[in-house]
């Protein structure tokens, strides 16, 4: 060891260790400068010992608390060693941080990258964007990406956010896979637990539709498909029922499903790998399983073509209600009396011109009457403009009526015997 290393090595000393502390956190509050006095508690006799070597000043053992001046530590470090105080710490280790300085630097920093984000086109025309934006920098996620360096994560989940809601109306969904290449370069970026990058993404798109990130492989699932991203091409399913069509594979077993009236599940690996087409002027639309089964065990082949949403419609499905759309068929739904099946026929209205189906007041109040439920009505109400009256009746009531309670009706109007056309079912 060399004799500059030793003078400062002995500043390593336990009879150092706690004054060389002090002094530590007092240049870093004051990012570096050689002021005000330092002090300690109880030294030992070492300790005590040290201070009165520095300064040449005795100090009694009976004295609780001794201090000195930062300026004479300095000079006296200076005088063993050759070196600044400031220079011995850092030998020592670790490197000063001055916190100070850090912080303005951390502050222009989160300002930069939230000016960046801003510039967004997203920053306009949507609320849940900037909503977004202001809980990344209250909640400290912003700064936790500066401290580990990877604010990189947020300008990709901004691209991300761009490339999805960029999309145009009626696009073919995108494999996360595919999506991750794009925006990103890597294939993986997007795949849970890979970083902070898909959390990032899917809070964004929670909050874009209004609703809390859930946790669980299932949601996730859910939440990529709302925005057509397709995490698994072999889970995401549409349940069917006499729904035959034309095509190589699928189609030949759809018709052959709807030749004994049993229930079929389309998944989207098949829908894109066996083109079908659809040619039925009307299809009915369920939201819940229940109903459908009991179409299949009391109607059987008989009952009308029919698919089922399942409580939220995946990208199956929406692949599907296209292909039937899109070749003159006419989507007639009836889902759940309360505020999100309300939301559904909306969004399904919109999207593919369904047709509400035994969705009216009189429908609603029948349901009240024939329910024993009587689940109240809760949620963020929703208007019903194919009838007005319904949501008003809705938020009197304050009843929530599920499709279940009201399937007799619906297979009622279903039945050959019932001698009634399509067009009639009101």
């Amino acid at each position: 060891m060399t004799e500059a290393a030793e003078t400062y090595e002995r500043y390593r000393g336990p009879e150092f260790r706690r004054l060389m502390a002090a002094a530590r956190r007092s240049l870093e509050r004051s990012g570096g400068e050689i002021e005000g006095s330092i002090g300690l508690t109880n030294p030992t006799t070492a300790e005590r010992d040290a201070v009165i070597g520095i300064t040449g000043t005795y100090r009694s053992v009976d004295v609780r608390r001794i201090t000195i001046s930062l300026s004479v530590l300095e000079k006296s470090v200076r005088t063993v060693t050759g070196m600044s105080l400031r220079d011995v710490l850092e030998r020592i280790g670790p490197e000063l941080r001055f916190r100070a300085c850090e912080r303005t630097t951390l502050e222009q920093t989160r300002h930069k990258i939230l000016a960046e984000s801003e510039r967004s086109p997203l920053h306009t025309g949507h609320p849940w964007y900037r909503q977004w934006l202001a809980v990344l920098a209250s909640d400290g996620t912003i700064t936790a990406l500066i401290n580990k360096k990877d604010t990189h994560v947020l300008r990709q989940a901004v691209r991300v956010l761009e490339f999805l809601h960029s999309r145009p109306s009626g696009s073919p969904p995108v494999m996360l896979p595919s999506l991750a290449d794009t925006t990103t370069g890597d294939t993986k970026a997007l795949n849970h637990g890979r970083g902070s990058l898909p959390t990032l993404v899917l809070r964004a798109l929670a909050m874009a539709r209004g609703i809390p990130l859930a946790t669980g492989a299932e949601s996730r699932r859910e939440l990529w498909d709302a925005f057509d991203v397709i995490v698994d091409d072999l889970a995401s399913r549409v349940l069917v029922l006499n729904l035959p069509a034309t095509g190589r594979g699928l189609g030949q077993w759809l018709t052959d499903a709807a030749r004994y009236g049993t229930p079929f599940q389309i998944t989207l690996h098949q829908l894109i790998t066996l083109p079908i087409a659809v040619n039925l002027p009307t299809v009915y639309v369920c939201e819940n399983p229940a109903v459908l089964r009991r179409a299949a065990g009391e109607l059987g082949a008989s009952s009308p073509p029919l698919i089922c949403a399942e409580g939220r419609p995946s990208t199956a499905f929406h692949r599907l209600a296209r292909l039937i759309v899109d070749n003159g068929g006419l989507l007639r739904y009836h889902g759940d009396f309360d505020w999100p099946g309300i939301a559904m026929t909306n969004a399904l209205r919109i999207r593919y011109g369904a047709e509400p189906w035994r969705m009216n007041s009189a429908d609603y109040l029948n349901g009240v009457r024939t329910d024993t439920e009587h689940v109240p009505l809760s949620g963020q109400s929703q208007d019903t403009p194919w009838d007005p009256t319904l949501a008003e009746t809705m938020a009197k009531e304050r009843l929530a009526v599920y499709e279940e309670a009201v399937a007799d009706t619906l297979l009622k109007d279903w039945t050959p015997s019932a001698n009634r056309t399509t067009e009639e079912f009101g």
